[in-house]
C-alpha cells in the first residue's frame, strides 16, 4: 500500500538507505537550492534538511531524483494504474484477461476523495514568515514554493468533481506583496485553474484557492500530470497511493486535504494583479516581472510534524525531469487512443520539455504512392498541437513511423538523423506565426507570444549526412568558429545579437551552391560553437530555448510559393541570445564555497556531492 502521508515516505527511504540528513546548519537563501542541484546532477540520494536558518520546520528535496526512486515511491502501485490507463484505452482487455485487470479495481475505488471531520493539517497554525524562505537564484524576487498543489473548485459547479489540483508558481514574499497577507499565484496559459479563475470573474466573485504543501508523494505527481478538464487530479492522486484521499469540510470553504503538512489559505480578489517575480525558471533563464493574481491569505495550517517539501528548478534536467518520465511511463500506452495514427510523443527536456516536441506518426492516406510525402502526418501534427500542453510546443518534430519500424523516439541523435534524411525543405517546413507559446519562453515577442514550426518527414532518405567538417572552408558572415554537434549539423559562432544585425541573412546568403557547407542540411548559429557541439544536452538546449522559428529561421536560397515558405539548400537557425531575451541562471561563488565545505569529511554531504 502507498504512502498515507509525507512523513512515512521519508522514514521508508531513510530506512532503505535512500535519504541521508544534513545536520549541519543550512541557510535558505540559495544554499538549499545548490545543494539540491548538486546532489541531483551527481544521482544522490533524498536530504532531509533539519536545520534551516530561521525556520522551525525541517525541510525535504529530491524526493524523485532518479526514476528508480520515484518508481520506488509508487511502487505498490504503478502496474495497476497502468492496467487502469490500459483498460481506459481497450475496455475489451478485461474480457480477454480478467484475473489481470481483477486486481485494479481496488485502486479504481481509491479514486474517489472521502471527507473525514479532522485532520492532522489542524493541528497547528502558523504565518508566512514562519515558512521555509527558499530563494533559489540570485536574481529571484523573494521565497518561493515550488512543489505546490493548488486546489480550486469551478464556481459555477463546486465539490471535488470539477476541482483542479495544479502545480503553480507560489511567490510567499517580496515585490509588493503585504508581508503575511498576500501571496503570488503564477499561472500559465492552458491551466485549468484558468477556467476557474475566468468563471469568478464573470460572477464578480472572488476564487477561493487552497495551497497544499507536503502530505503523500502522489499529491506533487497528480498536480503535474495532464489530466483532461474536468478531471479532478484528486481520483489520481487517490489510485497512485492505493487510498482515497481524506479531505476535511471547512465551512464555507474549501476542503482541507487532511494529511498535508501545509494549507495556505485563501481568495483571489477578481480584479487585482501585482508584480511577480523574477523567478529562476526550468527552462534555464530566469522568468522576469508580469502582474499575475495575487491570493489574499486567510489563514496558514500545518500538521504538528510537517516536513516542508521542496525542488530546486533551473537548466534542465532537474529533479522535474523524473516527473515526466513516469507520466509518460504510465500514460504513453493511451496515446494512440487519443490521438489516431501517432505512435509516440516525447518532450524533450533537455530543451525545456514545450519549446520541442519529437513525435512518431503514420503515413496511411496513399499506401500506393510511389515516392511518399507527409499528409496524414500534417493532419497528426494539427491534433498534437490541439492537446492541452502539448498546444505550447513551439517545435514540432514528426516521422513517419512505417520509414523505420524501429525507430526509438527517445533516442534524440538517431531521431534527429532519421528526420534530416529525409526532410525536403522545400515542402517540410509549416509554420504557425503570432500565435501562442510557454509563457516562460522568451525567444518570444511577448509574453505568452510567439511562433511554431512544424517539420514532418516521410519517404526514402534524401541524402547523406556528413559526420565531419571539411577542412580549410570559409566561414560565412562574421563567423569566427565551426563546430560539429550531430551528422549533418554544424554550429557556426557569430557576432553576438545587437536585435537590428542581418547576421542571419548574411550566413545564410554566404553558404553558395559550391560551399562545403552545402551538405550541411542543418547549420545553427550560436554564441558559442565548442559549447553547443560539446553534449546533446547544450546543443538541445541552446537551439531549441534561444530561437523563435518566424524570426530567426532563414535558409539558403529561400522562396515564398502561394504563401508557402521554403528553401532549396541548408536551412539555418539563429539560437544567439537576443537582447530581449531573458538572463540565464548563473551560481553564486560565495555560495558554492560554503556548500563545497559541507562536502567535507566528517559532513553530511560527503561522498555525496
Amino acid at each position: 500500500m502507498g504512502y498515507r502521508n509525507l512523513q512515512q515516505c521519508v522514514q521508508d527511504l531513510e530506512r532503505t538507505g535512500q535519504l541521508i540528513r544534513v545536520r549541519e546548519e543550512v541557510h535558505p537563501h540559495l544554499e538549499a537550492a545548490e545543494i539540491q542541484r548538486r546532489v541531483y546532477a551527481a544521482g544522490g540520494p533524498a536530504l532531509l534538511f533539519e536545520r534551516l536558518t530561521g525556520c522551525k520546520f525541517p525541510a525535504v528535496s529530491n524526493l524523485f531524483g532518479t526514476i528508480e526512486r520515484t518508481r520506488f515511491l509508487f511502487r505498490d502501485t504503478l502496474d495497476l494504474v497502468r492496467r487502469l490507463v490500459e483498460i481506459k484505452v481497450d475496455p475489451g482487455v478485461v474480457a480477454k484477461s480478467p484475473l489481470r485487470y481483477a486486481r485494479a479495481i481496488p485502486t479504481a475505488w481509491a479514486m474517489r476523495p472521502k471527507y473525514v471531520s479532522r485532520g492532522p493539517i489542524q493541528q497547528g497554525t502558523t504565518q508566512l514568515d514562519q515558512l521555509p524562505q527558499l530563494k533559489f537564484w540570485p536574481a529571484d524576487g523573494g521565497p518561493f514554493i515550488t512543489l505546490p498543489a493548488v486546489y480550486t473548485e469551478h464556481p459555477d459547479q463546486p465539490g471535488w468533481t470539477r476541482s483542479n489540483l495544479g502545480m503553480y508558481r507560489v511567490q510567499l514574499a517580496g515585490n509588493e506583496y503585504r508581508p503575511n497577507a498576500q501571496v503570488g499565484l503564477h499561472y500559465q496559459i492552458h491551466r485549468s485553474i484558468g477556467v476557474h479563475h475566468a468563471a469568478a470573474i464573470r460572477r464578480g466573485e472572488p476564487l477561493r484557492v487552497n495551497i497544499f504543501v507536503g502530505g503523500p508523494p502522489s499529491i506533487p505527481l497528480a498536480a503535474v500530470m495532464p489530466l483532461p478538464e474536468g478531471l479532478s487530479e484528486l481520483t489520481f492522486a487517490g489510485a497512485l497511493s492505493g487510498q482515497r484521499m481524506r479531505l476535511v469540510r471547512q465551512a464555507g470553504g474549501l476542503p482541507l486535504l487532511a494529511e498535508a503538512d501545509f494549507c495556505i489559505v485563501g481568495m483571489i480578489d477578481p480584479h487585482a494583479v501585482l508584480p511577480e517575480g523574477p523567478f529562476g525558471d526550468h527552462l534555464g533563464y530566469y522568468s522576469l516581472v508580469h502582474d499575475f493574481p495575487v491570493l489574499n491569505v486567510e489563514a496558514v495550517y500545518h500538521r504538528r510534524d510537517a516536513i516542508w517539501p521542496f525542488t530546486a528548478v533551473g537548466r534542465p534536467p532537474q529533479e522535474d525531469t523524473s516527473f515526466g518520465a513516469i507520466i509518460h511511463e504510465i500514460t504513453g500506452p493511451a496515446i494512440p487512443s487519443v490521438l489516431p495514427g501517432v505512435k509516440a510523443v516525447h518532450a524533450v527536456d533537455e530543451a525545456g520539455v514545450h519549446p520541442l516536441l519529437l513525435a512518431i506518426g503514420s503515413e496511411r492516406y496513399v499506401p500506393y504512392a510511389q515516392q511518399r510525402r507527409p499528409q496524414e502526418l500534417l493532419t497528426q501534427a494539427n491534433a498534437i498541437l490541439g492537446q492541452g500542453q502539448l498546444s505550447l510546443a513551439k517545435y514540432l518534430l514528426i516521422v513517419a513511423g512505417d520509414d523505420d519500424p524501429g525507430l526509438d523516439i527517445h533516442d534524440i541523435p538517431q531521431f534527429l538523423m532519421h528526420l534530416l534524411r529525409r526532410v525536403d525543405w522545400r515542402e517540410d517546413l509549416h509554420f504557425q506565426t503570432r500565435t501562442t507559446i510557454d509563457t516562460l519562453d522568451y525567444s518570444g515577442h511577448g509574453l505568452n507570444s510567439g511562433s511554431k514550426l512544424v517539420i514532418a518527414a516521410a519517404g526514402s532518405p534524401r541524402r547523406v549526412l556528413p559526420t565531419s567538417l571539411p577542412s580549410g572552408f570559409q566561414l560565412p558572415a562574421n563567423c569566427t568558429d565551426a563546430a560539429l554537434c550531430l551528422p549533418g549539423i554544424v554550429a557556426l559562432q557569430a557576432p553576438s545579437a545587437t536585435g537590428t544585425d542581418d547576421t542571419l541573412r548574411r550566413s545564410s546568403a554566404a553558404i553558395t551552391a559550391d560551399h562545403p557547407l552545402q551538405q550541411f542540411p542543418l547549420v545553427v548559429l550560436v554564441d558559442d560553437a565548442q559549447f553547443t557541439a560539446a553534449s546533446l544536452q547544450n546543443f538541445l538546449w541552446v537551439v531549441f530555448t534561444r530561437s523563435n522559428p518566424a524570426v530567426d529561421i532563414d535558409g539558403v536560397d529561400a522562396f515564398t510559393e502561394h504563401k508557402h515558405w521554403g528553401c532549396t539548400g541548408p536551412l539555418v537557425i539563429d539560437a544567439r541570445i537576443k537582447p530581449h531575451h531573458a538572463p540565464p541562471l548563473v551560481e553564486e561563488p560565495q555560495v558554492t564555497a560554503r556548500v563545497n565545505e559541507l562536502a567535507a569529511p566528517g559532513k553530511s554531504l560527503h561522498g555525496v556531492i
